[in-house]
C-alpha cells in the first residue's frame, strides 16, 4: 500500500499546522539565503508552492506578487493570517503542487522549500514549475536530498519506512527529479544538517 499520497498528506499536515513554525524555524537561515540567491526585482511575479504556513513570506520584498500554494487548506489559513501583518501583494490559495492550475509561463520565479522531499511525486511536480515559469525563469529549492556522490544504502532505505510516514522522503535524489524537467541546474550548495539538506537553483532557457 502507498503511504505517500496527497490525501495522508493533508491529513497530517493539518494535524502538524498548529506546532508547524516551532518545528520549522530551525531553517530560517536557508530560507532566507535561498530568497535572496533569486534576486527579484520589482514587479517580478514569485509562486511557492508547499507554502505550509508561510513562513518563507518574512524574507520577500513588497514589490513583487506573490501567489502561495499548499495542498492543507489549514496551512492556507496560516497564511492568509500572517499576510495581515505584512505589506506584501500575496494570494493564497487551496492546490496540488503536482497539477498547477495555472498557465503557462504565469511566473518569473518559484520558490521550492521543503516539498519536493514530501510531495507524492516530486518529478510531476517539477516539470509543472518548469511549465508555469517564464523562459528565462528561476527556481529556487531547499530540501533534503541523497547527498552529492552518494548512493542511496539500504539502512537509508530501512529508516525511510518510518521517517516518511511521520516527514518527509529521505532517499531522493535530486538529479533524477531534474532531469528532462525543462530546467538547467545553475547551483548547488550544501546547506543543513552536513549536507543532507541543500539549496538549488535552476533556470529556464530563454
Amino acid at each position: 500500500m502507498k503511504i505517500n499520497t496527497n490525501r495522508w498528506n493533508k491529513l497530517r499536515y493539518t494535524l502538524y499546522t498548529p506546532g508547524y513554525d516551532l518545528a520549522a524555524r530551525v531553517f530560517d537561515q536557508s530560507r532566507k539565503r535561498s530568497i535572496e540567491s533569486m534576486q527579484i526585482q520589482p514587479g517580478d511575479k514569485v509562486l511557492i508552492v508547499g507554502a505550509g504556513t508561510g513562513l518563507d513570506l518574512e524574507f520577500l520584498p513588497n514589490y513583487c506578487e506573490i501567489t502561495a500554494t499548499d495542498l492543507t487548506p489549514s496551512m492556507v489559513e496560516r497564511i492568509k493570517r500572517r499576510n495581515l501583518n505584512t505589506r506584501l501583494q500575496v494570494e493564497a490559495m487551496v492546490m496540488d503542487g503536482q497539477q498547477l492550475a495555472f498557465p503557462n509561463e504565469s511566473f518569473d520565479k518559484v520558490i521550492l522549500h521543503l516539498i519536493l522531499a514530501v510531495i507524492p511525486d516530486p518529478v510531476a511536480c517539477i516539470r509543472e514549475v518548469s511549465r508555469v515559469l517564464k523562459r528565462g525563469g528561476t527556481v529556487v529549492v531547499f530540501d533534503k536530498f541523497v547527498p552529492r556522490g552518494r548512493k542511496v544504502t539500504l539502512t537509508r532505505k530501512f529508516f525511510n519506512l518510518f521517517v516518511s510516514f511521520i516527514a518527509s522522503d529521505i532517499t531522493r535524489e535530486s538529479d533524477l527529479i531534474f532531469v528532462n524537467s525543462g530546467l538547467t541546474v545553475f547551483s548547488d550548495e550544501s546547506a543543513d544538517w552536513n549536507g543532507n539538506f541543500r539549496l538549488i537553483k535552476l533556470v529556464k532557457s530563454e
